[in-house]
């Protein structure tokens, strides 16, 4: 079993920063590449940044790369996805997800992030 928990959603101005962290406990969360997803309304989830537990590999959609960094402590058993310069699209719901081959996907109940412009 993992467990997700998200926090540091708000509301804030377009051009603003927010930092979303992820704690995640288990006996098998270390085998999971964990990574940050979301949704907002009438859309469909989309997975927007990923990372291993070591942060040797990463990934990054498209349209929040140069602007999102995704980071992980493993020590802590935190993940975190720094996200600068907020459009009013960034708008959603965000799931940290922790996802590797053979195992149960897990998520957390998500955060709200609202920009405003």
């Amino acid at each position: 079993q993992v467990q997700l928990h998200e926090s540091g959603g708000g509301l804030v101005q377009a051009g603003d920063s927010l930092r979303l962290t992820c704690a995640a406990s288990g006996r098998t969360v270390s085998r999971h590449t964990m990574g940050w997803f979301r949704q907002a309304p009438g859309k469909e989830r989309e997975r927007v940044a990923a990372t291993n537990w070591s942060g040797t590999t990463t990934y990054y959609a498209p349209s929040v790369k140069a602007r999102f960094t995704i980071s992980a402590d493993n020590a802590k058993s935190l993940v975190y996805l720094q996200m600068n310069s907020l459009k009013p699209e960034d708008t959603a719901v965000y799931y940290c997800n922790a996802q590797a081959p053979g195992l149960r996907v897990y998520w957390g109940q998500g955060t709200q992030v609202t920009v405003s412009s």
